[in-house]
């Protein structure tokens, strides 16, 4: 006689939660294991028929639960993953039917949902052998979605799920996102998506981590949201993590393990540029375009002046425009658009105070840094604030060029313990060795890339004699 093979099973109308699904398999291998293990043939077949009427018990209305209760299998708090971010553990995704033997497991339904539809077959490596099928999703959606969770400051969690029935992990935050109808882990999340590289990175893509010789250590994921500034060294990132969803620059492509983050593109989405939120101060469609250096400077009377000096306001130039922005150009519009200029880290020509194509991008786009809340306000020469000397302005620190405030910039680096390439000195002539010094000091505040080139700006002068 053939002997029915016994498989787990999963009453359709239980609940689907991650520890209900878990002890239900828990309970199903114990039996399993009394069935493999020794005895008299007929012990074997009569241990079968015992669990096969168990388990018809429990489909027909829970006439088994007492026969499942004696067995008492302890469920265990199964594996966990060590967190990129913080070291804690971190469980992300336990389902096991993608992935089984996986440290992590594999997707799960969207809590209080049908389980989802069976996946493509699976390849000798153990990744499904073709990709899943996805649902169309614009950027604007996805990160209208990230901001959901973001707005409602969700809780991280690895074993808990939001009202939308998404975990709220990482993946989970990722999967929901994406509008994936499943609970992804980062094991998983690569096969809706197609690898890319980091120049092509748009709002609404990926960075995942994941570490395929030990899931548990490190594997991570976040949702791209647009380069902080032009240098695109730092990115704005969404994402879930302790204690609730954030969203905040982040250097590429984490804080640790930076080289493991991979970038990729959801295969779904329909748009590949994400329209501009509007901003306070940002001017209208029709001055988006830079109309050219000839609009700008002594004589310039024009509505490009005036926006020009809205947008600087908006990036903390107010104190320059104690009557607010106008069309006629005028000192306070140089003053403000040479501040933010200097704010990039920009010095000499490219410093002068007059708006080119790239300070009117940045200052369109919303991009780069603001203007400091303190610097220089006062023209070069005059007394400073609270006796400091003013800033004499960028052309004094430039090779072969001699001031006393070289001198007094470097008497001040060694007071502030910032003089160690000095061999002599300082003295009033500008050379490597100051701009070493200054460096070091610039760094010491925490700054890098070109807001760390040695070379000192108001907010530099401005802290070395505060």
């Amino acid at each position: 006689m053939t002997m029915p093979v016994f498989e787990e099973y999963e009453p359709a109308g239980d609940c689907v939660c991650l520890g209900c699904a878990q002890r239900r398999r828990t309970l199903a291998r114990g039996r399993a294991i009394t069935l493999r293990d020794g005895g008299h043939p007929a012990a074997r077949g009569a241990r079968r028929a015992l669990v096969l009427a168990t388990a018809a018990g429990v489909v027909l209305g829970g006439g088994g639960s007492a026969a499942l209760a004696a067995a008492k299998p302890a469920p265990g708090p199964g594996p966990v993953a060590l967190d990129d971010r913080d070291g804690k553990n971190d469980r992300d995704g336990r389902d096991g039917r993608d992935a089984p033997g996986s440290p992590q497991g594999g997707r799960a339904p969207l809590h209080g949902r049908p389980a989802p539809g069976p996946r493509p077959p699976s390849s000798p490596a153990g990744r499904p052998g073709a990709p899943p099928a996805v649902k169309a999703v614009d950027r604007a959606t996805i990160i209208n979605r990230a901001k959901l969770w973001l707005d409602a400051k969700v809780p991280y969690s690895m074993s808990e799920y939001w009202s939308d029935g998404y975990r709220q992990d990482c993946s989970g935050y990722v999967s929901m996102a994406w509008n994936l109808g499943t609970n992804e882990w980062t094991g998983s999340l690569d096969t809706f998506a197609t690898k890319i590289t980091k120049e092509e990175l748009l709002p609404g893509d990926m960075l995942l981590f994941h570490n395929p010789a030990d899931p548990n250590n490190g594997s991570h994921v976040v949702i791209f949201g647009g380069w902080v500034d032009e240098t695109r060294t730092h990115y704005v990132a969404y994402e879930q993590t302790r204690p609730t969803t954030r969203k905040q620059a982040t250097p590429y492509g984490y804080w640790k393990n930076s080289d493991k983050y991979l970038p990729y593109r959801y295969n779904g989405v329909t748009s590949g540029i994400l329209p501009e939120e509007p901003v306070p101060g940002a001017p209208p469609a029709g001055t988006a375009v830079f109309p050219g250096a000839a609009k700008f400077g002594p004589g310039a009377d024009n509505e490009y002046v005036s926006e020009l000096g809205k947008m600087l306001v908006g990036r903390g130039g107010l104190r320059f425009y104690p009557k607010g922005p106008s069309t006629k150009w005028s000192d306070a519009d140089q003053q403000a658009t040479q501040a933010f200029q200097q704010a990039q880290g920009w010095t000499g020509a490219d410093a002068d105070g007059i708006p080119g194509e790239h300070t009117w991008r940045l200052l369109v786009q919303r991009q780069g840094k603001d203007i400091p809340p303190t610097g220089r306000t006062t023209p070069p020469g005059r007394p400073g604030p609270a006796g400091a000397p003013a800033y004499p302005g960028p052309g004094v620190f430039r090779p072969g060029q001699s001031h006393p405030a070289v001198t007094a910039l470097g008497r001040q680096l060694a007071k502030k313990g910032f003089g160690k390439y000095y061999t002599s000195g300082p003295g009033p002539r500008w050379s490597e060795a100051d701009r070493r010094n200054v460096e070091a000091f610039q760094r010491a505040q925490g700054w890098r890339g070109a807001s760390a080139n040695g070379y000192p700006g108001p907010e530099t002068w401005r802290r070395l004699f505060a």
